[in-house]
């Protein structure tokens, strides 16, 4: 193991010390400025709350990587940056304008080939032609699944400290010094923010946090790499690992097509709104989708331990089990409507 390998630990506590000074200074900015999310029929919040709070978090992360970024990984961590800035940008800007669909699309896509050229890339069939278009499809999925899950106080930054915290022991566990400090340094600064954040919220990470951390995600399940389990089994692993934002933004999309609703327009129709439908408080609900990011991170866990037979077995089970959560959700929904 390589001397970073070791030391994530400092890059967490950086990361963490710096979100959670930086962000009471974007909370007071953008009170200073006007830059807060008003209340609206499809928002749970009653109150203006203040934005910014994605500027604290990528300050955070970036701090906590260029502090630590030996040689051998500038090269990827700048251009990973440098995608996050211009997400971080756009984020802002949508936040405040409501950007089109399209111009943050190609925002993602240029953030997304800005990696690619450093050599970020899924690599499924050792061609260009299938892997560049497959990874740009890849992080646009994931930094979507994760800017529809920033509906809840505490909600996407909870499951991006999930996730990357169990993307960092994975990458621990394989002796990978990119992704554990990647993680770390993410795992920071988005539990930082999330002290400010948990309900009752006092501030808000807007688009150009969530657009961010989604970004560094679907990075961190590009890079993991497995030096004993086979392809047919890896696979399963980043999907696990972000089980909960991925079946979300199926089951939204699927739902607003079904429903003949434009599948960018916002609405009461989340994981996290179908569970509360139940009659569960946003702190309730929270930990119930807490839990769900644990048991499958855990899963995840398993299958990139155990022997590929059984790691095999164990990753079928759990995707199968997440098929009948969605039809779970989908009755809920179903008995939410049939009430109203």
């Amino acid at each position: 193991m390589d001397t970073l390998q070791l030391n994530f630990l400092p890059i967490l506590v950086i990361g963490f010390a710096a979100s959670l000074s930086l962000t009471p200074i974007s909370r007071a900015i953008a009170l200073r400025i006007g830059f807060v999310d008003k209340p609206a029929a499809r928002k749970l919040h009653s109150e203006s709350t203040p934005l910014l709070g994605g500027l604290a978090i990528y300050i955070a992360l970036a701090f906590a990587l260029i502090v630590f970024s030996p040689p051998q990984h500038m090269r990827e961590f700048a251009a990973l940056l440098s995608g996050a800035a211009l997400l971080a940008l756009v984020g802002a800007l949508d936040d405040k304008y409501n950007l089109s669909v399209r111009i943050r699309l190609v925002a993602m896509t240029i953030a997304a080939l800005v990696v690619i050229a450093a050599g970020i890339r899924v690599e499924l069939f050792g061609s260009l032609w299938l892997d560049v278009p497959i990874t740009v499809i890849w992080i646009l999925a994931v930094t979507n699944a994760v800017n529809f899950n920033d509906n809840m106080d505490g909600l996407a930054a909870g499951l991006t400290g999930i996730a990357s915290g169990f993307f960092m022991v994975i990458a621990f566990t394989q002796e990978l010094s990119l992704v554990s400090a990647l993680a770390a340094a993410l795992l920071g600064s988005a539990v930082g923010f999330l002290i400010y954040n948990f309900n009752p919220a006092r501030t808000f990470m807007g688009d150009m946090g969530s657009l961010v951390l989604g970004f560094v995600l679907a990075i961190l399940a590009i890079k993991l790499e497995f030096g004993t389990q086979p392809l047919g089994v890896t696979w399963m692993i980043p999907l696990l690992v972000l089980a909960l934002p991925l079946a979300d933004i199926v089951l939204v999309l699927i739902t607003r097509f079904v429903e003949g609703r434009p599948l960018t327009q916002g609405g009461k129709d989340h994981m996290s709104h179908r569970i509360m439908s139940l009659g569960l408080s946003q702190r309730k609900t929270i930990a119930v989708l807490y839990s769900f990011c644990f048991v499958f991170g855990a899963l995840a866990m398993v299958v990139s331990l155990a022997e590929p037979p059984i790691a095999w077995t164990v990753g079928v089970l759990s995707l199968i089990a997440l098929a009948i959560w969605l039809v779970l959700m989908a009755m809920i929904w179903q008995r939410a409507r049939q009430k109203r």
